[in-house]
């Protein structure tokens, strides 16, 4: 239950956390009663001794909160967040479309990573781990993260291919 008496227009905002943080930022903000999203993700651990499944932040050191301008000291005062994400000189806000966008994205069965790689067509990559592992080839076209189309010079065709992009390196 939010008792927080607002004034002003709430809106999203993404907040930068500090590293392993997320989680109890999230809760201490719920605490005060600000309105917040986290984006997990279920995992398999393996440790030396067991396996585990951990819900672990699907997007490193950020969380999302819905407050008013007025509100975004007490956000900053918070323990484990480090600052608000600028864009353009200004705190950058999100339309609440975009969280609800992510929140389903995170509800569907769909396997989904992120990355920063923006591989374009004509690249010349090489896969560096899997069962496709030192295979080189050429990128025709990048569907997403882990759909590729890619000339494998080795076959001397063309094949979508089903990898992440994390185990892709350019040459």
């Amino acid at each position: 239950m939010n008792t927080r008496l607002t004034t002003g227009t709430q809106k999203w905002y993404p907040v930068y956390t500090h590293p392993r943080a997320e989680k109890k930022a999230a809760q201490a903000l719920a605490q005060k009663g600000i309105d917040t999203y986290l984006p997990l993700r279920r995992q398999l651990k393996q440790w030396s001794d067991r396996k585990k499944w951990v819900d672990e932040p699907f997007i490193k050191s950020y969380l999302f909160v819905r407050i008013t301008e007025h509100e975004q000291a007490e956000v900053l005062m918070t323990k484990g967040v480090a600052r608000f994400i600028y864009f353009g000189g200004k705190i950058a806000s999100m339309p609440a479309r975009q969280i609800d966008d992510l929140k389903l994205l995170m509800a569907s069965p769909l396997e989904l990573e992120i990355t920063e790689e923006n591989l374009l067509p004509g690249e010349k990559i090489i896969i560096k781990a899997g069962s496709l592992k030192g295979m080189t080839g050429e990128v025709i076209s990048y569907r997403s993260q882990k759909q590729l189309a890619l000339r494998l010079e080795s076959l001397g065709c063309s094949i979508i291919i089903h990898v992440a992009a994390s185990l892709i390196d350019r040459f």
